[in-house]
């Protein structure tokens, strides 16, 4: 049950930066774009793990940020168990607190616990952290294989998170 987040197309508030480190996680937003563009999650085949509509998405991401003067780079992952920023180990932290060092922001494109994790790993005063996807839920989705070896995902519905700071009543109704 992955968490369905939702593209954000205006990266203002990073204006006031002159560096910016992009840190990906490689599941939920993965499968959010994949299933929003209705495009292939995995293409073994021609891409082997990376889904490409996500990868185009980084892309637009950072030149978006570069066409403004900002220096950004892609906090890469390679292996299966880097991939989901909530799980990752502390020597997988401890590479993205060395590297977050030189930049003067980092953009966490992932949910509020991928934000918890890249936050907790860096030092407080070197970089400031940003939210680059907005969630609106829990994906029920179902996987569907395709010719030749593709995994799509279908969309079943979308279950939406109570927010306390949006939705009092409704805390307060449960």
């Amino acid at each position: 049950m992955p968490v369905y987040l939702n593209e954000i197309d205006d990266f203002s508030e990073l204006e006031a930066y002159n560096s910016v480190l992009i840190v990906p996680c490689r599941f939920c937003p993965a499968a959010s774009i994949a299933v929003s563009r209705k495009e292939p999650y995995f293409q073994p085949l021609s891409s082997l793990l990376k889904t490409p509509s996500f990868e185009q998405y980084l892309d637009t991401v950072q030149t978006k940020l570069e066409k403004r003067g900002i220096r950004t780079n892609v906090f890469k992952s390679y292996l299966l168990h880097q991939f989901v920023v909530c799980m990752w180990t502390a020597r997988r932290r401890k590479k993205l607190r060395k590297v977050a060092r030189n930049y003067d922001a980092v953009l966490v494109i992932g949910c509020e616990a991928a934000l918890d994790t890249v936050q907790d790993s860096i030092d407080a005063y070197a970089s400031q952290v940003f939210q680059g996807m907005r969630t609106e839920g829990i994906m029920s989705i179902k996987p569907i294989i395709q010719m030749p070896c593709n995994v799509s995902l279908e969309l079943n519905r979308i279950t939406p998170l109570l927010h306390n700071s949006n939705n009092e009543e409704a805390w307060t109704r449960l």
